[in-house]
């Protein structure tokens, strides 16, 4: 009997172990900094250029190939910030002229990656 329950036991633990460390299948992870929720997106130029915060619409910008939500930003407010424009790929001005740099993505919900470049 305490053969039983010991091997019940292994296996109990093994099949915890298993469910903790289950991978989410489906998801796409891209390595940068951000906040990664839910099921990542891809967008050529042209589709993000429909997420310009006009209208209803979210508002995403790309650096470096990384989509960035920032619709609920108060300084994106009507999808446009320091005269840059939501649904466009932003990286040459936080690289050169942005006096923040890189630095605001740390803050920003990933939402998926810039495809076709």
């Amino acid at each position: 009997m305490k053969k039983i329950y010991f091997i019940l036991m292994i296996f109990i633990l093994v099949f915890t172990i298993v469910a903790c460390t289950q991978d989410n299948a489906g998801t796409t992870s891209i390595s940068s900094p951000g906040e990664i929720e839910g099921e990542m997106i891809e967008l050529t130029l042209e589709e993000l250029s429909q997420y310009n915060g006009q209208g209803g619409n979210k508002a995403y910008v790309a650096v470096d190939g990384v989509i960035y939500d920032v619709t609920d930003v108060p300084q994106w407010q009507g999808g446009s910030h320091n005269g840059n424009t939501a649904g466009q790929d932003i990286s040459d001005q936080i690289a050169n002229l942005s006096p923040h740099g890189k630095r605001v993505l740390n803050n920003l919900k990933v939402v998926g990656a810039l495809i076709g470049e």
